[in-house]
C-alpha cells in the first residue's frame, strides 16, 4: 500500500513521511528530488523553461508516474509537491489502487518558521526575514492554506499536527490515525 502525503508548502511533508516511512520500514519518496532527478534539473529551472505553471504541474505529474512504476515503490510513502491533489498530480493519484492520502494540517505561524529558501540549483540559502517579510509570508500561507482545504476533501486523513513538538511527534500521530491494515507490523 501506498502513502501520500500532502499539504502547503514548509508543513512538513518531507520530514514527517520520510519518519513515517522509517517507523513503518518502508521506502520513501519526496516528488520534489524525485522530478529532479527525472528531469535531470533543479524545480525552479523546470518551472522557469514553462511559460505556464501547467506545464510545469504536468512535469511533476510524469515524475510521479515514474515513480508508480517502480516495484520499489509498491509499499512506500510518498510526499507530494503542495498541489499534488489537484491537476495533473491528481489525475495520477486517484488512479493508484491501495493507498492512504494524508493531509498534514498546522498553523500558519508553525508553517512560517519551516519556511527554507533555495537558490536557481536547489541549494538551501540562509535567509532572516524582517517584520514586513513576516508578514507577508504569513499572508501568502493562509492564502495558501484557503486555496488548497478544498482538495484536501480528497484525502482519507486530514491530521493536525499544530500541537507536535517534532517531527517523530508529528509521524508518531500519522501512525495513530493510520487505519490498522497499513500498520502491519509495524512497531515504534
Amino acid at each position: 500500500m501506498r502513502i501520500f502525503i500532502g499539504g502547503v508548502a514548509c508543513v512538513g511533508k518531507t520530514t514527517i513521511g520520510a519518519r513515517l516511512a522509517d517507523f513503518l520500514k518502508r521506502r520513501f519518496y519526496d516528488l520534489d528530488a524525485e522530478t529532479e532527478r527525472f528531469f535531470g534539473t533543479s524545480i525552479e529551472r523546470l518551472q522557469n523553461s514553462h511559460l505556464a505553471p501547467n506545464g510545469f504541474r504536468h512535469d511533476v505529474a510524469k515524475a510521479l508516474q515514474h515513480v508508480l512504476s517502480l516495484e520499489e515503490s509498491r509499499n512506500s510513502v510518498i510526499a507530494l509537491p503542495p498541489r499534488g491533489l489537484m491537476g495533473p498530480c491528481w489525475k495520477v493519484v486517484q488512479k493508484v489502487q491501495d493507498t492512504v492520502i494524508i493531509v498534514l494540517d498546522d498553523t500558519p505561524e508553525n508553517i512560517l518558521e519551516r519556511v527554507t529558501f533555495y537558490d536557481i540549483d536547489s541549494r538551501k540559502i540562509d535567509k532572516t526575514l524582517s517584520d514586513d517579510e513576516r508578514r507577508h509570508y504569513l499572508q501568502e500561507i493562509r492564502g495558501d492554506i484557503r486555496h488548497s482545504k478544498r482538495s484536501w476533501k480528497k484525502a482519507h486523513l486530514i491530521v493536525d499536527i499544530a500541537g507536535c513538538v517534532d517531527a517523530e511527534n508529528a509521524a508518531c500521530k500519522l501512525l495513530q490515525a493510520l487505519p490498522t491494515n497499513v500498520l502491519g507490523t509495524c512497531t515504534v
